[in-house]
């Protein structure tokens, strides 16, 4: 190792990283702290993580990576595929559900976002976008679930099926709620899921659920945001790696998006990179309609006591 290497010398010399690893020194510093720093090929830890990042952050060739750490293209591509599997492994460690004890915060912070109290019980917004990743986040930003794989042209639906998060039941727990766009539908069980009315709506009732729910469901789409300013040069073009190591790939970026958040490493997005569009949901069978339980929240949102002043944009909390 050269530590006079201009991006070795960046690192060891204290300064920023942004530039050239899309992380702050202090989520650099985060991540080295969690990651399993024996087994790394002869090459120190710091080293192994520096360029498993710079590669991630620029998408650039093996053969570029090389050149800019001084060090063999061969070693280059071992060091970046043990790197990603390892990042990628702590899914379970840093993309997790929340506990009973966290699900009234995580309420709060919905309720703040959808401006009402009626969301309280909002603990996660769930949506897909490409390069294709379901994932449900909470009212911070961060991912609480990941699901990795498919290719883009599998419908929403159809994803949501597979997630043992649905087919399990295994979040949100009863009483609690998760919203998503008009990609998905409507269900009380086996999971709780909240989507927006359609068009055209009946009236006011339903144009101001739909207004707040927007808020609330929109953490989701600035998460998608986040991550794909921070990597946009893997997310904005085709992938030069093998197919079966995508997964990896992007459930890494995941991964390093939350350990960013909880380090205060916070890249707002440029431009609105979330959003991938909405198609209509297909019928799913055995489970039971959300129509009802999205009229009740309608309801109790437009009720006299919840809206004293019949005003869109008023602070209800």
């Amino acid at each position: 190792m050269n530590p006079h290497v201009p991006v070795l010398a960046v690192y060891f010399d204290g300064q920023e990283l942004m530039a050239d690893h899309r992380l702050a020194r202090q989520s650099v510093e985060a991540l080295m702290r969690i990651l399993p720093s024996k087994h790394t090929q002869g090459w120190s830890h710091e080293v192994h993580v520096l360029i498993t990042v710079y590669r991630l952050a620029h998408s650039l060739s093996y053969s570029v990576v090389s050149r800019a750490f001084h060090v063999p293209k061969s070693t280059v591509c071992r060091l970046v595929q043990s790197g990603v599997e390892k990042i990628a492994a702590l899914r379970q460690e840093v993309i997790r559900l929340p506990t009973a004890g966290d699900l009234d915060e995580v309420g709060q912070a919905f309720a703040r976002l959808a401006n009402s109290p009626v969301f309280s019980r909002c603990v996660g917004s769930i949506d897909g976008c490409h390069v294709r990743i379901k994932a449900v986040c909470d009212g911070k930003g961060l991912f609480i679930n990941t699901y990795v794989g498919f290719p883009g042209s599998v419908h929403d639906t159809r994803v949501l099926k597979s997630n043992r998060i649905y087919r399990e039941a295994l979040y949100p727990p009863p009483g609690y709620f998760i919203v998503g766009d008009g990609g998905y539908p409507c269900t009380e069980t086996p999971v709780a899921i909240i989507t927006p009315y359609r068009e055209p709506l009946q009236g006011r009732v339903q144009s101001r659920f739909n207004h707040h729910h927007a808020k609330a469901r929109c953490t989701i789409e600035r998460a998608f945001g986040m991550l794909k300013t921070r990597w946009r040069s893997l997310f904005f073009k085709a992938l030069e790696v093998d197919h079966t190591f995508v997964p990896s790939v992007i459930t890494a970026c995941a991964v390093l998006h939350n350990i960013c958040l909880t380090a205060g490493d916070i890249l707002e997005p440029v431009e609105d990179v979330g959003d991938i569009g909405v198609d209509p949901p297909r019928p799913v069978r055995g489970v039971r309609s959300g129509h009802g339980q999205r009229d009740r929240l309608a309801g109790r949102l437009s009720a006299p006591l919840v809206h004293p002043v019949e005003l869109e944009d008023h602070d209800y909390l």
